[in-house]
């Protein structure tokens, strides 16, 4: 049962010290905390870690794979996405020298897609100093060093990081949580965005869609649905060609947490993981509210996400929305879908609307970022506020006799069904 109080706990400042805030509402407001149902799932042990490593889903344990291997290439995700890929690396390289795998021979990349690199100081926070002091880190080009590997079944023409493609064991580090495009992210993702082309990223999130909806067929997009989805079926067909030995996926509680832990075959184990996930991350849909408010915080330099999240509560009720983006870094630099200048887009961005329905548009942005606005909302259609009180204000001027608002604690993550 959803509880209802005046003040709603969020998280926020991943990557940024992790803390719960309280947003707190004016007497006689009705407010409904809308819970995942994994909110609170406890986090995974060192048992929980070691069992799943040992259980491998689909294939054998890393040190019987990995024995004799010369070349081992680790792929993590970057900063948009939840994964403490830091306390998962300890127990991969256990594993790897269990093998008989040398230091040396290891490296990592990062599968940052079609997102912006990563810097040394980024890749303490997601891999730990341990690890970028004793081996290479790595940042995927889109644009450059991808070896063709041929055509998917969809017609997606394959180009994957080189260095990778050179490795003998191959290795993926991600997480499990809602997308709005694939249903569920994770998996193949690692390797289709995660280390293609450019050009081979914009077939699969483009044309193959667009043929999918012309025949009517394959056509399950939108977060929580991965039935019938041909972007991912595209992605796996991708990362069989890839060779990716092991992935390993993470499912987080709302604090970011690890709180399941699936090791093995790339898409065995993640058809398994989203099992878990379909139920772990559903969040029973709120009725009646005329606030939507929504915390972006696991993807927080995706928040655009919580911004789609608030539109599908909201539906096509009249109402306001209020989107929190507590987040120093800003929205992620992406080369197909953010602008690179006030005239100069990069192939797919498009102009962002809002709904007649859509009252108010209130941005709560404690770290200011005009240029992060391009695909959340119009400029002109969005307040844009640095305090928690400044948004109470905004609201009490439109809801004088109260409101019923409903508090999504991190819209980056959830799914309403």
């Amino acid at each position: 049962m959803i509880e209802t109080k005046n003040a709603v706990s969020v998280p926020q400042l991943a990557w940024s010290g992790d803390t719960d805030t309280n947003l707190t509402f004016p007497d006689g407001w009705e407010v409904v905390p809308c819970l995942m149902e994994g909110d609170s799932a406890s986090k995974l042990t060192d048992e929980g870690y070691r069992k799943a490593f040992s259980n491998p889903i689909g294939t054998k344990p890393i040190r019987e794979l990995a024995r004799g291997k010369k070349k081992v290439v680790i792929l993590f995700d970057d900063l948009s996405r939840p994964t403490k890929t830091y306390e998962i690396v300890p127990y991969v390289l256990e594993e790897l020298a269990a093998a008989g795998v040398e230091d040396s021979s290891i490296q990592f990349i990062c599968a940052v897609g079609n997102h912006g690199a990563l810097t040394a100081y980024d890749y303490r926070k997601k891999l730990g100093s341990d690890i970028i002091s004793r081996f290479n880190v790595y940042n995927h080009n889109p644009y450059e060093n991808c070896t063709y590997l041929g055509k998917t079944e969809r017609g997606t023409p394959v180009s994957v990081n080189s260095e990778f493609m050179n490795a003998d064991f191959k290795i993926g580090i991600g997480g499990i949580v809602p997308h709005p495009m694939t249903g569920f992210g994770g998996g193949a993702k690692i390797i289709l965005p995660g280390v293609a082309s450019i050009d081979t990223v914009e077939y699969n999130h483009h044309t193959v869609r667009e043929e999918a909806e012309a025949k009517g067929v394959e056509t399950g997009f939108g977060m929580g649905n991965d039935d019938g989805n041909a972007i991912m079926y595209d992605m796996q067909d991708a990362c069989r060609m890839s060779g990716l030995d092991v992935k390993i996926d993470a499912i987080m509680n709302i604090h970011r947490e690890t709180a399941a832990l699936f090791v093995g075959e790339p898409i065995v184990q993640w058809n398994e993981g989203v099992k878990l996930a379909k139920e772990h991350y559903r969040t029973p849909r709120p009725e009646g509210a005329d606030v939507i408010v929504s915390n972006a915080h696991a993807k927080v330099n995706e928040s655009t996400i919580a911004a789609l999240n608030a539109r599908i509560v909201l539906g096509e009720n009249e109402g306001s929305i209020v989107l929190v983006s507590n987040n120093p870094y800003g929205e992620v630099p992406h080369y197909l879908y953010r602008r690179f200048g006030n005239e100069v887009n990069y192939r797919h961005w498009m102009e962002r609307k809002l709904t007649p329905n859509i009252k108010k548009f209130i941005m709560h942005m404690p770290y200011a970022d005009k240029a992060s606005l391009d695909w959340i909302a119009p400029e002109n259609l969005v307040t844009r506020v640095s305090s928690w009180s400044e948004v109470i204000t905004e609201l009490e001027a439109v809801y004088q006799g109260g409101a019923k608002v409903a508090v999504i604690p991190d819209g980056t993550v959830q799914y309403f069904a």
